[in-house]
């Protein structure tokens, strides 16, 4: 017997058409009974066809289907829109830019009935259809190597916290913790510390995957990995059980690449150091461009690789670098990163 009958998903969405069409399609295809769940379309003041289209599709959408729109004011302020709405008595959350695999939802329903879980979170994954470059992100962001190792997996080396891009919550839960702070990032990292601080029982379900696009581009790609970095110094200042050595690793070597790049101009010894360890780097990054190729049967990321896995680290770590000077070293206040142009 199934622990909770009936299950809200709650995507919020800003501009993002296409994504919710393909979205929304993965999600008709669930092996699931339709009568059991719901999606609600949080629309954060979109200016495009997203709240027309989701219109159209109601009538012809087996499960029941609902659009919420408010103004423009956040992917924290739409989740909140669709908990206050929501009916169900489990609330499950993915991005607009994720589709689902068709046992997805029985995973999670099965999995919290297993587990007897007031909460979780789940793993995100790529489709074989993807680009090339989607698919270097993908092997990035789950590569020991990277800060990957801590995100939605048993084989990690920190605290384990769902994300938005795949996680829920009872609606007692909820009850009990209210619904997204105010963070512009990091704020689903903070949501779910709140979820383990009230005692919920919160597990990591594998079998529910999720396929997430993520970033399209090297320079968006960047942007979102900064504003990770930045967003781990601000959860830090909310509660410093936010904050582990493994999420500072990326930052310590970023600083160290920086500190040895310049020594190595007035020391040869320096230099010699430094070149060593560039020449390591290289064929650790290399060994991986070609595993990356081969688990992916794509020649492709021979090159991507290489390109990919440098900014995630230099990326987070100097958005970590410089919120760490600009709010613990001088106190400032809550520092955002890149706002312009970005979602989730």
């Amino acid at each position: 017997m199934s622990r909770f009958s009936f299950y809200s998903i709650i995507v919020p969405s800003y501009n993002r058409h296409d994504e919710i069409v393909e979205m929304l399609n993965s999600i008709r295809k669930l092996d699931f009974p339709a009568d059991r769940f719901e999606v609600i379309i949080a629309d954060d003041g979109s200016t495009d066809a997203t709240a027309d289209w989701v219109r159209s599709q109601v009538d012809s959408t087996a499960f029941d289907l609902r659009l919420l729109q408010q103004e423009n004011k956040g992917p924290g302020a739409a989740r909140n829109l669709g908990l206050a709405e929501a009916r169900g008595d489990f609330f499950i959350f993915i991005d607009s830019d994720c589709t689902v695999d068709p046992n997805w939802l029985r995973a999670i329903d099965e999995g919290l009935t297993r587990e007897e879980a007031d909460a979780f979170g789940g793993p995100d994954s790529y489709r074989e259809d993807f680009s090339s470059l989607l698919k270097a992100i993908n092997y990035s962001m789950t590569s020991f190597l990277t800060t990957g190792g801590i995100r939605g997996s048993k084989k990690r080396i920190g605290k384990f916290y769902p994300r938005s891009f795949n996680m829920g919550l009872s609606r007692s839960v909820y009850e009990k913790i209210g619904g997204f702070g105010g963070l512009r990032h990091g704020q689903d990292i903070e949501f779910s510390h709140r979820i383990i601080k009230s005692g919920a029982v919160v597990r990591l379900l594998d079998d529910a995957v999720v396929f997430h696009k993520r970033r399209t581009s090297l320079r968006k790609f960047f942007r979102q990995v900064f504003n990770w970095g930045v967003a781990r110094i601000n959860l830090y200042k909310l509660d410093s059980g936010m904050l582990e050595l493994v999420h500072a690793l990326p930052a310590i070597a970023t600083f160290g690449v920086v500190t040895l790049a310049v020594t190595s101009l007035f020391s040869q010894v320096v230099a010699t150091i430094f070149s060593w360890m560039v020449v390591i780097a290289m064929i650790l990054i290399g060994a991986s461009a070609v595993h990356s190729a081969i688990m992916y049967r794509d020649w492709r990321q021979i090159y991507w690789v290489p390109l990919v896995m440098p900014i995630q680290i230099l990326g987070y770590g100097f958005g970590f670098g410089i919120a760490y000077v600009l709010r613990v070293l001088f106190n400032g206040a809550v520092f955002t990163g890149f706002t312009k142009k970005y979602y989730g």
